[in-house]
């Protein structure tokens, strides 16, 4: 994620802190010092802290439930909204899901009950002894904990609520209806916020909208991945795309971008194999840094992810997810790029898909007996 520190890593997971995370933290600070002075400005931000390592913590909850799994996660980001625990992949057993959702949640439970229980914590039941900082940090913290769990439990995405009611709705509807459902509830749980959020709280609209497109987004990965599925990569793969030369310049780049309107750019060596990728985002910033003389294996990805031509369209997107990049090439059986798959191409594909009468899919493969 862009506009992130590293600052550290743990069991393997890269923790980072998003740059308004720390412009939020100032804010409380001096929010806090202009109100009450300095002495409740450093006990605020002792408290967003602590409370910020019980987020921390809950996505470490889910994060090694996953990794008992086999799924890996690269890095975890703090933003003022909580934390993001980037997943390799979302298991698709039921089973699994629900443990991985419902382990975030849990954790908070278990901080909870820690707090109450071990070290003498007084549950609150007024917000607004919560935000003051006459009530003692540690009760205050117990609440919150509390609070978190209950939030991430509404059935909704992008909360763990909404894929722990997929998990046990996919154990009877299948996983492509089962996501249906669960983002059209977390839609309609969006509209219900957005309208408390205009009569009480603005904050709530904010939230709202985060979680209608987030609910939006999880219905339409998983459509893209049900259409792959089963398709051989040959038939949905881009086979007329312009390539680059490692030792082309920038320039060069941005004229092949300009004549062809291309967004993802393999460079490949000079017996047609791939050595990297270079989209977009990647030239332009490499313009602003290194000028339009460098050479295109200066601003490349050297990690393009490759696939045999002889593997399925769904695992072609399952390693587009995985690895979060712009494109996966695909070669022939001595390495030669035949062609590229990205998200425009399989979403190009399910639109079209969906064009078709029921029970018609896409390829001669498929067509029904008789037609």
């Amino acid at each position: 994620m862009s506009w992130s520190l590293n600052i550290g890593r743990v069991a393997g997971t890269v923790v980072r802190v998003h740059l308004t995370f720390l412009l939020f933290l100032a804010w409380i600070f001096a929010a806090t010092y202009a109100r009450d002075g300095a002495a409740s400005a450093w006990t605020s931000l002792l408290f967003m802290l602590l409370l910020f390592l019980c987020v921390l913590l809950h996505e470490f909850g889910h994060i090694f439930t996953a990794r008992a799994f086999g799924v890996t996660t690269p890095y975890v980001t703090l933003l003022p909204i909580g934390g993001v625990a980037q997943l390799e992949r979302i298991p698709e057993e039921p089973g699994q899901e629900f443990l991985v959702a419902i382990a975030g949640p849990l954790v908070n439970v278990a901080i909870t009950l820690l707090l109450v229980y071990g070290a003498g914590a007084q549950l609150l039941t007024s917000s607004a002894a919560v935000d003051s900082s006459h009530v003692p940090m540690i009760d205050r913290l117990a609440a919150v904990n509390l609070f978190l769990a209950l939030f991430n439990l509404i059935p909704a995405f992008p909360m763990d609520g909404g894929r722990v009611l997929r998990a046990l709705l996919a154990t009877r509807l299948g996983y492509v209806r089962a996501t249906e459902i669960a983002a059209w509830i977390g839609q309609f749980v969006a509209f219900a916020l957005g309208f408390i959020g205009l009569m009480y709280n603005p904050i709530l609209i904010f939230i709202a909208i985060f979680v209608y497109l987030a609910a939006s987004a999880e219905a339409h990965m998983v459509a893209l991945r049900a259409v792959s599925r089963g398709v051989p990569v040959s038939y949905a793969m881009m086979t007329n795309f312009a390539t680059l030369a490692p030792e082309a310049h920038l320039d060069q780049a941005v004229q092949t971008l300009l004549a062809t309107g291309q967004g993802e750019f393999p460079v490949v060596d000079a017996g047609g194999k791939p050595v990297g990728v270079l989209d977009r985002g990647a030239l332009i910033r490499a313009l602003k840094t290194l000028g339009p003389d460098a050479r295109v294996a200066d601003a490349m990805n050297a990690a393009f992810p490759t696939l045999s031509q002889r593997v399925t369209l769904e695992q072609a997107f399952k390693l587009l997810q995985q690895k979060q990049a712009p494109a996966v090439g695909i070669i022939d059986a001595v390495g030669k790029l035949t062609g590229l798959v990205t998200s425009e191409t399989i979403a190009e594909m399910m639109m079209l898909q969906q064009a078709l009468p029921k029970g018609v899919r896409l390829g001669p493969w498929s067509r029904p007996a008789g037609a």
